[in-house]
């Protein structure tokens, strides 16, 4: 199992634990690959972990979610540890609105997602946390 892969387990637990219909907000913490690993049979060109998700997941995922309720609110590059694991680092965090978990989950179960979109996610990181917030309870 690939530790930064999004499980069908993983999507019905959060789809149990979020409110139906109302905005959530995704927060993804990420630590880039020096390089980025593409797997066996996936053309793509040398690039390192940070260009293959700014130049290739960013816009794929963008173009699967056009018109959709989405709305990136920010990301950032992670400065400090001030509570965590020691060692741990992440290089970037962002946060995504969507309108709702339907919304996300629609786009990431998508046949056209595991096979142009995610593949360039799993070359990239070395690391992937995401969590789903909401604004208020």
């Amino acid at each position: 199992m690939n530790p930064i892969e999004i499980t069908m387990q993983a999507l019905d637990a959060a789809e149990r634990a979020i409110p139906v219909g109302q905005p959530v907000y995704m927060l993804n913490l990420l630590r880039y690959r020096t390089q980025a690993r593409y797997e066996d049979g996936f053309e793509a060109a040398p690039c390192s972990g940070r260009e293959a998700f700014d130049e290739r997941y960013r816009p794929a995922f963008r173009r699967l979610a056009a018109g959709k309720p989405l709305v990136r609110m920010f990301s950032v590059p992670v400065l400090a540890n001030i509570v965590g694991s020691p060692g741990e680092r992440w290089d970037e965090a962002a946060i995504n609105e969507y309108g709702d978990f339907a919304t996300f989950r629609a786009i990431v179960e998508t046949e056209e997602y595991r096979r142009e979109v995610a593949p360039h996610r799993h070359a990239a990181l070395e690391d992937f946390r995401l969590f789903a917030l909401a604004k208020a309870m």
